[in-house]
């Protein structure tokens, strides 16, 4: 009977060694579009999203207490025309940021710049349908402790300067400091 369950341990141990190409450590995760709306802080309604978390992947209302800096983009009109505000063009110190990509296509979209300086910081961005933008986020505390930026893309998919809103489609990578923008 020994000889048997020790037969049996040998193939099953065998059969889980070789199951293990991967890397035991590596972190997965899956491409998750999701859309979503924001309203313009021009609005007179203050229970209105007007910013987005995107870690959180959430709407944001930038007045309520709680959100103090987690948020990663604003929308406000200004001058009749849609714009993105990054934390810091409202005055809230904040690492995030965001870049346009005009003429890329949102599901190509594999990573973003490794360069923070291109990331524009602390001025409005214009919203223009049919531009792929990537976002550097605020920081936040990873799973072990660590200060972790995110990355995500989003594309406008509906602006309507009239009633302040936009619709956009969104994704990022869930993995602290992993600029990548399109699952493994």
């Amino acid at each position: 009977m020994g000889r048997i369950t020790l037969a049996i341990a040998l193939l099953l141990s065998s059969m889980a060694l070789g199951a293990c190409d991967d890397d035991p450590f590596a972190l997965s995760w899956d491409n998750f579009p999701d859309t979503t709306v924001i309203y313009s802080l021009a609005r007179p309604e203050t229970h209105l999203p007007s910013a987005f978390n995107f870690v959180a992947r959430a709407g944001v209302r930038i007045e309520a207490p709680t959100t103090a800096g987690r948020w990663d983009l604003a929308l406000d009109t200004r001058d009749g025309e849609l714009v993105f505000l990054p934390p810091r063009a409202l005055g809230v110190i904040s690492t995030a940021g965001l870049l346009a990509l005009p003429g890329e296509v949102f599901e190509d979209v594999a990573e973003a710049p490794r360069d923070s300086t291109v990331y524009v910081r602390d001025e409005p961005v214009p919203v223009e349908l049919g531009v792929v933008y990537v976002i550097r986020t605020h920081q936040e505390t990873g799973a072990y402790g660590q200060r972790c930026i995110y990355y995500s893309k989003m594309e406008p998919l509906r602006a309507d300067p009239e009633t302040g809103l936009v619709e956009f489609v969104f994704d990022g990578n869930p993995l602290c400091n992993e600029r990548k923008l399109i699952a493994p």
